[in-house]
């Protein structure tokens, strides 16, 4: 076991979110609160995760219900993270156009056997890349065209239809949602061994195994990753992903 769960893990974790709630107060980043909750949340919820995972990963339909949930709590997590109006449901196009038919392919090949064990941390990886891809470049997008929009206008001006007035100051600041992603992948094994590759090894598999795991894992998130941002930038330079 990598983190023997006792008190002094408790008491560690706990230290940890007060440090970083109180560096962010005084840097004066505004999110002290904001972290606070999310360590929280994230305690009861990978608690109750934990308490599931051994019933749904053995029937289908807690399984499929399971997974819908997570989809459903992406897309609304992504949504309010972009825009506080009534258009954030339009973020489950991006997230769900990116997961889905990666899913759906390695089912059909085998690749991934219909096991919860399986296709739930497979889709919670997705689903987790494309949630950060569709916030980080509709946010961009959005924030680009507030601060630029009188250079929109003048395309506009000019001859250029809407969208594609939008598109021009928009698509540079959505792409850069993909340097993470990209950052990760190029420096995978140098800088970083990510989750997918260290659980592999806890769990005995050879380094060889994990390490193509691992490539699976990150090559599929810049699929998942791509389709996301394409598409969150597509909803907002054709206006129904906006902002009041």
């Amino acid at each position: 076991m990598l983190f023997p769960v006792t008190p002094t893990l408790g008491l560690v974790l706990a230290v940890l979110l007060v440090f970083a709630a109180a560096i962010a107060a005084w840097a004066s980043l505004g999110r002290s609160r904001e972290i606070v909750v999310a360590g929280l949340r994230a305690a009861v919820q990978l608690a109750a995760v934990s308490l599931l995972i051994g019933w749904v990963v053995h029937s289908l339909g807690p399984l499929l219900g399971f997974l819908a949930v997570m989809f459903a709590v992406a897309a609304r997590t992504a949504g309010r993270r972009v825009t506080p109006n009534r258009t954030w449901w339009w973020a489950a196009l991006p997230i769900g156009a990116g997961v889905v038919p990666v899913v759906v392919a390695l089912l059909l090949t085998g690749l991934l056997p219909l096991r919860g064990i399986a296709l739930i941390p497979v889709a919670g990886i997705l689903i987790g890349g494309a949630l950060t891809a569709t916030v980080l470049g509709g946010r961009r997008a959005l924030d680009e065209l507030g601060t630029r929009w009188g250079e929109v206008e003048a395309g506009m001006a000019l001859g250029l239809l809407d969208r594609d007035a939008r598109l021009e100051i928009a698509r540079p600041a959505a792409a850069d949602a993909l340097l993470p992603g990209l950052d990760q992948t190029r420096t995978v094994g140098l800088v970083t061994l990510p989750g997918a590759f260290v659980g592999m090894l806890l769990g005995g598999a050879s380094p060889v195994e994990a390490g193509a795991v691992q490539l699976f894992v990150l090559v599929a998130l810049m699929a998942v990753q791509v389709v996301a941002v394409a598409l969150v930038l597509e909803l907002v330079a054709r206006g129904l992903l906006h902002r009041n």
